[in-house]
């Protein structure tokens, strides 16, 4: 079947006017990332995410996501706002220095408050908003051709999105894993529409524009990198705080942990082509102003009820009340004060036994870090 140019150029205006900023065409083949994807499950580094394990065979081709796929329409969005900055971490320019061209560097947090990853600070879900936009998208291409088929794809399914955003052109990966562009840095959501019809392809990105640079290597508080462009998920705080939710966290781990009680941005903070990030987002990705200035007792102090009201609708609402309070415990460990060993002693009695493990770890911290030299021995609130 010909490619279709003018469909082509008719999808990629559809998408800008949609909102993504960066919108360009793969070929369905199989992903070059296949076979390093196997190697990093035989390694263990899919941690209990068994559900890659079990589809692994599925990201061989776009096939096994929508059978007759032809082609790969890859669109980012970004996420970034220059307002939300959690962390106190300065910008950096491409060339190393230190700059504050980019955004206002913000001011160091108090260690009571808590820290969110970026992607999750909006009002929203971004799969919602993504699929939603992709179905939009889709509407392009049944109506010039409507005897070829569509599917939208954005993270849950098994295909491997990156490898086909650096074949339509979009960017490269970075030593941190993570899919940089030249035009907008790495604060961007990809989502992907699978199509039967064959659209005109964009060309690869071929180079690696990292260079020597190992700065996210660097700054990784838990040696989640065992080298440059692998990811041990065992080690990584957005894994730890996200989807390890029916384990105990390790204690050698907590400490790097930091106050992150959910994902973690690091890594991008301190990437150098972050500079070129939009400095706003759509509406709906905007940070909201309470996740700003929730501090760590306000964490520890929800209910079921409090957390729903919260967070529903939020990408924090799907790990559950538990794994949030168990976060923000082990958060109040790390930099937590006296103040919130009251609160924490309450949730001794939580029913969840993730939440009274880590709050107890949490105020053996506390009370240790606080006693005086002559005080002898910090009490163990797990005994009787």
């Amino acid at each position: 079947m010909s490619e279709s140019p003018q469909v082509t150029d008719r999808l990629k205006a559809a998408g800008r006017d949609l909102g993504f900023d960066v919108i360009r065409i793969a070929r369905a083949v199989s992903p070059p990332g296949f076979h390093p994807l196997l190697e990093w499950i035989s390694r263990g580094y899919d941690a209990d995410m068994e559900w890659i394990r079990r589809r692994q065979d599925a990201y061989q081709h776009p096939n096994g996501v929508l059978p007759g796929t032809r082609s790969v329409v890859v669109a980012g969005m970004n996420y970034h706002n220059a307002s939300f900055s959690p962390s106190g971490v300065p910008q950096v320019s491409p060339t190393g220095a230190s700059s504050t061209a980019a955004a206002p560097v913000p001011e160091p947090r108090s260690p009571a408050s808590v820290r969110v990853a970026r992607y999750a600070a909006g009002p929203v879900d971004y799969h919602d908003v993504l699929r939603r936009r992709l179905k939009q998208l889709a509407v392009v291409i049944r109506e010039q051709l409507p005897n070829e088929r569509t599917r939208g794809v954005v993270d849950t399914a098994p295909l491997l999105e990156r490898d086909f955003a650096r074949l339509a052109g979009i960017g490269w990966f970075g030593k941190n894993t993570m899919l940089i562009s030249r035009e907008i840095g790495s604060w961007f959501f990809l989502g992907a529409l699978l199509t039967t019809a064959s659209l005109s392809p964009d060309d690869p990105v071929e180079h690696d524009y990292c260079g020597s640079c190992t700065r996210c290597l660097d700054a990784c508080p838990t040696n989640a990198f065992p080298e440059p462009r692998v990811l041990d998920s065992n080690r990584c705080i957005s894994y730890l705080t996200i989807e390890h939710r029916d384990k105990s966290i390790s204690d050698t781990l907590r400490s790097g942990m930091d106050n992150w009680i959910f994902g973690c941005d690091i890594c991008q903070e301190v990437c150098p082509w972050n500079r070129f990030a939009p400095a706003e987002s759509i509406p709906e990705f905007r940070p909201r102003e309470e996740l700003q200035t929730l501090s760590l007792a306000d964490i520890l102090q929800l209910t079921e009820s409090d957390f729903q009201k919260l967070f529903a609708g939020t990408p924090l609402q799907r790990t559950g009340r538990a794994v949030i309070v168990r976060n923000a415990s082990i958060a109040a460990g790390n930099t937590g004060g006296p103040d919130l060993v009251p609160v924490l002693t309450a949730l001794q009695n939580d029913d969840s036994e993730l939440v009274r493990e880590s709050a107890a770890w949490a105020i053996t911290r506390i009370t240790g870090r606080n006693r005086s030299p002559s005080d002898g021995e910090a009490p163990d609130p797990r005994r009787p």
